[in-house]
């Protein structure tokens, strides 16, 4: 992509993280359903182009969006899609590019929430060398008389139990919808976004009430020193903690609540 195309895209990701930063979103879900999204507006040229025309107001192709979308999926969705159709596009097949880009980087998050963003790098790595030293396989996966169906049912054959379910997902929407790329050329994208979110050190950070700004900004500041690198802070207001905060990075949880200290305390007494 380039020019309004990009700057579109840049919009949308923050748009997105900012969605996922909140706890209560369900990632995968709306990867799901960006996917979906996705399909549509690849199968659907007309409506595409409509959504893309350069001559019509961004509200009136967001109220458009919307009265499609509401009822088919979430609330965060259909803002997301209302959001990037507000903004100009070079060109209207670069929406769907960038839907589909969405609907990864959504799946991405969910494993990264769920510490296992290293594992799908290493199994997207994994399947696109089997995928090269295997001939019959790569023809199966890119047959154009085979079916979606059927290409799905042989991924999760050869995936299902054995890889992360977000690894499955990504693999079998880019052999079921290749949209024109190479198996290769797909993999080694999905391997590069990634990479991009492993790069991303986020901490999960949970206090009794709503932080300051500049108690966010204090609290970057000590953990990017402590980490070494910059840290994207997802914050959750749980009143449980009774005050402090509590602060996760990947696994290592550093946890300076009242509950947490009375916890010990009551443990102390108890030996």
């Amino acid at each position: 992509m380039n020019g309004a195309s990009r700057e579109a895209l840049a919009a949308a990701r923050e748009r997105l993280d900012a969605l996922t930063d909140n706890t209560s979103v369900d990632a995968a879900k709306l990867a799901g359903e960006l996917a979906a999204v996705t399909a549509l507006l690849d199968r659907e040229v007309s409506l595409r182009r409509v959504l893309t025309d350069p001559a019509q107001a961004g509200e009136a192709k967001a109220e458009l969006a919307t009265r499609l979308l509401s009822g088919q999926v979430g609330g965060e969705t259909v803002d997301l899609v209302s959001g990037m159709v507000r903004s100009r596009w070079s060109y209207s097949r670069d929406l769907v590019d960038a839907a589909e880009e969405l609907a990864n980087i959504a799946d991405l998050t969910a494993a990264q929430q769920a510490g296992a963003l290293d594992d799908v790098e290493d199994e997207l790595f994994r399947f696109g060398r089997i995928v090269s030293s295997s001939t019959e396989l790569r023809a199966a996966l890119t047959d154009r008389a085979a079916t979606a169906p059927a290409k799905a049912e042989l991924l999760r054959s050869l995936l299902g139990g054995k890889a992360n379910p977000v690894t499955e997902r990504l693999v079998v929407r880019l052999v079921t919808q290749p949209r024109g790329r190479s198996l290769e050329a797909g993999l080694e994208s999905l391997s590069k976004l990634a990479a991009a979110r492993r790069d991303r050190m986020v901490a999960v950070v949970t206090s009794a009430v709503p932080l300051s700004d500049q108690q966010k900004q204090r609290l970057g500041a000590v953990l990017a020193k402590l980490y070494g690198r910059q840290m994207h802070l997802n914050l959750d207001v749980d009143p449980s903690v009774l005050g402090g905060i509590s602060v996760r990075v990947g696994d290592e949880v550093i946890s300076g609540t009242i509950a947490n200290r009375l916890e010990e305390a009551a443990r102390r007494l108890a030996g």
